[in-house]
């Protein structure tokens, strides 16, 4: 039995689990606050569809390749739990809705976006 759960799950090692600064946005008060701040740091929007598959594995590529060095504010957002703010966030920043979706923002504006795949294809540290 012990080699089958080595075959199908993984290393029997302990992983260390990365741990992003999420911060997370569940008010739509909570965008203008985005704004001001992105006037002196980047703010970084991440939308997820916690009942998507595709949104689920570009969290996992992002996280696990995303620099904690970065000097970025990183937020969260659950669409599914919190649409009204998802909604505000395509009206409030000029981007269509997509998931899962990244939005940089400094001073007040969207300076990059991506979704799907190319969430991870951007390069934040040239960004931001």
């Amino acid at each position: 039995m012990g080699i089958f759960n080595k075959l199908f799950s993984g290393s029997s090692e302990p992983k260390d689990e990365k741990i992003l600064p999420w911060q997370e946005l569940n008010a739509i008060s909570q965008l203008n606050t985005i704004v001001e701040k992105s006037k002196s740091k980047t703010q970084l929007i991440f939308k997820h569809s916690t009942r998507c598959g595709i949104s689920r594995m570009v969290m996992n590529q992002f996280v696990a390749s995303y620099d904690l060095e970065l000097d970025a504010d990183l937020y969260y957002l659950d669409l599914l739990s919190f649409r009204d703010v998802s909604n505000e966030v395509g009206y409030k920043f000029q981007v269509m809705h997509q998931s899962p979706q990244l939005l940089v923002i400094k001073n007040g504006v969207v300076v990059a976006n991506a979704s799907h795949g190319g969430v991870n294809d951007m390069d934040l540290a040239q960004i931001v």
